[in-house]
């Protein structure tokens, strides 16, 4: 059975990726700080689970992820922590460059260290997967995509201290010779997702009645990847992507936000009519945009469809109707979140 180091497993993306690993015979110890968006609920199915070994800790304890990697001996460190949202880092990046990069930095001076300590099978086996966004590529114009070698043009704190912790895991390959492999992904949807991203904050504020707000003129384009997609090409490329490289991960499904905003009302409808029977479009309310808000993303994904084969399985309107059918029948979740208690409730935590 292979055992990997999961750091972030409580949040969107590596929670997600830590019930699938477990559900395929991994043996998952999952490091998270619990931050506003790690949530133990998401985790709840694996409660008392034999092969989920869940630490409250920081990625920047280096004392912490030294004793975690002698005592388990992972195959892998796969590193999904991170700060992550756009907003919060107008407001406060000292938080991002903290944990984005000083964060990466001390994981990655511990894998080293550990790596460097292995017998030579388990030292040429052991990989170090970093996972991190398009953003750090900046914007594009009508035209085009972003592939692996794009220069690097972050235009928020958030997506700059991505890319500050994309180099130091590249300079770690190169000066070290760690075994890295770095994915960069599109706009991740689906369920357990934190409810002040765009997708789940709609469905959760069309529930309540309350306007939906959209940034500007709605038509900022994002290419949207189901996140079940997205754990995919992530095991996919821990398996067979080369040592060293990056693969872009991207779910071919370029939409404008107003677009997305539109399509998630009209499930809603279907499901769930409000009871006037009006349409819940009409709660679109447009709000001054954001600072420095890139207009269009896009992913070629080409190298790691070529290379190892992987390709969406989801389309954009089959990955929408699930991520809206999960959210409506986990009201539950959704409702810890929006008051706050799902921080206040610790399920089988270990210090």
């Amino acid at each position: 059975m292979p055992t990997w180091l999961v750091t972030g497993g409580a949040g969107f993306i590596g929670g997600n990726f830590v019930l699938e690993a477990v559900a395929r015979g991994v043996r998952v110890v999952n490091l998270d700080a619990l931050t506003y968006a790690g949530n133990l609920h998401t985790l709840a199915a694996l409660d008392g689970h034999p092969d989920h070994v869940f630490v409250h800790g920081d990625i920047g304890d280096r004392t912490l992820v030294a004793r975690l990697l002698a005592e388990h001996r992972p195959d892998a460190v796969l590193n999904f922590a991170a700060e992550s949202h756009v907003d919060r880092s107008i407001d406060g990046p000292a938080a991002f460059v903290q944990t984005n990069v000083v964060g990466t930095l001390a994981l990655l001076e511990a894998a080293r260290d550990h790596w460097r300590a292995l017998e030579d099978g388990a030292r040429e086996a052991f990989r170090f997967l970093h996972v991190s966004t398009d953003e750090v590529y900046g914007a594009l114009g009508d035209t085009g995509t972003f592939s692996e070698t794009t220069p690097y043009a972050p235009n928020s704190p958030y997506s700059a201290s991505k890319a500050a912790s994309d180099h130091l895991v590249r300079a770690f390959h190169h000066t070290y010779g760690l075994p890295v492999l770095t994915t960069n992904c599109s706009n991740n949807y689906g369920p357990y997702h934190f409810p002040e991203k765009l997708i789940p904050l709609v469905i959760a504020k069309a529930l309540a009645g309350e306007p939906l707000p959209v940034y500007g003129d709605g038509r900022q384009v994002r290419d949207w990847l189901y996140v079940s997609d997205h754990c995919e090409a992530i095991r996919t490329v821990l398996a067979r992507g080369r040592v060293g490289e990056t693969y872009n991960v991207g779910g071919d499904a370029e939409r404008q936000n107003i677009e997305v905003v539109r399509t998630v009302c009209a499930l809603l409808d279907e499901r769930r009519p409000r009871e006037d029977g009006l349409p819940r479009a009409r709660q679109i309310a447009h709000v001054a945009d954001r600072p420095g808000h890139d207009r269009r993303y896009a992913i070629d994904a080409s190298k790691l469809k070529g290379e190892l084969g992987w390709t969406p399985a989801y389309t954009f309107e089959q990955g929408l109707a699930a991520t809206v059918d999960w959210y409506l029948d986990n009201q539950d979740w959704v409702r810890r979140v929006l008051d706050g208690s799902y921080r206040l409730e610790r399920i089988g935590t270990t210090v």
